[in-house]
């Protein structure tokens, strides 16, 4: 193998990286493995400070890790870094030689490397397997679990984050429904809640939602040009990022009077919506927030028009575990059912699709020793805005 230069990170000291470090590692030695390969932003970021693409990450068993990145960005991820060892290359063959000689330095010439079955796309995966790349009797299997177990649990300083990522909502929310009234496109609105975002300190954010009138009734409702018009209900959905971590929240908005119709949908779902946040805590499950709004639902007459599933984990990914089981088989990943401590979802990821319109609203809760905190805040009365 070519001869490798290791750089030092600026934050190889930092306690909460050296302590996940440890739990990777005892988590990796007792699933039989000798190592693991990561190339997902969001868990290169959690274990060593730092994830983007065109890079790698190693962390063995006794707890060393590595990352590897292109050349050009070397100093850059030095200062951003908990690794010590942190190495350049030039190239995908670079890469491959750099994996190789990290093999050989840690000793190993066969065993199990864990990767992560639900992010490698196949050609990577190939490339991982290159004789340039890898002993031949060293062989892959699943570490999807691995990450999962590491990440699921946030610590006070991740919801610290995702509290600043919340307010940067709330802000973000009100510019939308400030620009929201008939004529405005949707692109218009998102423009308004996406210079928001950046402009009160998200350095990112998931896609935006903007939908207006029939499209308010798609469960995915991407922003397009349409115009709103008089009597449309808008559904504005947000998701920006602060020091990688992501909060959740949507809006409702009448272009004018709201119609018998819209009105009772609306405070339909808003109760369904309100009970299950209030029955977040420790020891519950995501099923039984779930039956809340269905039961609520059925009662009301509507629940043919509610889609699933209303409750989804969040973090350093806008959806991670906990995950209910449709949705976690979706994602490639084991259920996670019961809600503790530490745990960060978001209520009312689905709403009420009537056809003509539909509504939503949702929030971003984190699960405390003795119940929940509601991280977002924006009021929740359906908005009129002429």
């Amino acid at each position: 193998a070519q001869e490798v230069e290791y750089h030092r990170g600026a934050m190889v000291g930092s306690k909460v990286f050296r302590e996940r470090a440890r739990r990777a590692a005892a988590l990796i030695e007792a699933a039989g493995l000798e190592a693991i390969l990561l190339t997902k932003p969001q868990n290169m970021a959690y274990l060593v400070g730092d994830g983007r693409l065109c890079a790698f990450t190693i962390v063995s068993k006794r707890g060393a890790t590595y990352y590897g990145v292109p050349k050009t960005d070397l100093q850059d991820v030095k200062k951003s870094s908990a690794s010590k060892h942190i190495l350049g290359f030039e190239d995908e063959v670079g890469m491959l030689h750099s994996l190789m000689h990290i093999w050989k330095e840690l000793g190993l010439e066969k065993g199990k490397v864990g990767v992560e079955n639900t992010f490698l796309k196949v050609s990577m995966f190939e490339m991982f397997k290159h004789p340039h790349a890898k002993p031949e009797k060293l062989e892959f299997a699943d570490a999807t679990s691995i990450m999962t177990d590491l990440r699921i649990v946030k610590s006070s300083e991740e919801i610290e984050s995702m509290k600043q990522a919340a307010k940067v909502a709330d802000d973000a929310m009100k510019a939308a429904i400030e620009s929201t009234k008939p004529g405005v496109a949707e692109t218009e609105i998102a423009a308004e809640a996406e210079y928001a975002m950046r402009k009160n300190g998200a350095e990112e954010f998931f896609r935006t939602y903007v939908a207006s009138g029939p499209r308010s009734s798609i469960a995915h409702g991407v922003v397009s040009k349409r115009e709103v018009e008089d009597g449309d209900m808008v559904m504005i959905d947000l998701h920006p990022t602060v020091n990688g971590y992501h909060s959740d929240i949507c809006r409702m908005v009448c272009a004018g009077n709201p119609s018998q119709k819209q009105g009772r949908a609306f405070k339909t779902y808003l109760k369904a919506q309100r009970a299950a946040v209030r029955a977040a805590g420790p020891g519950t499950t995501m099923t039984k927030l779930e039956n809340i709004m269905h039961d609520l639902f059925a009662k009301e007459g509507c629940e043919e028009y509610f889609i699933g599933p209303p409750i989804h984990g969040l973090g350093l990914e806008f959806e991670e575990p906990p995950l209910p089981a449709g949705h976690a088989f979706f994602h490639g990943e084991e259920p996670k059912d019961e809600l503790k401590p530490g745990m960060v979802v978001s209520i009312g990821n689905c709403g009420l699709y009537l056809g003509e319109f539909g509504v939503r609203i949702e929030d971003t809760v984190a699960i405390t020793e003795k119940g929940h905190e509601e991280l977002t805040k924006y009021p929740r009365t359906l908005q009129q805005r002429t």
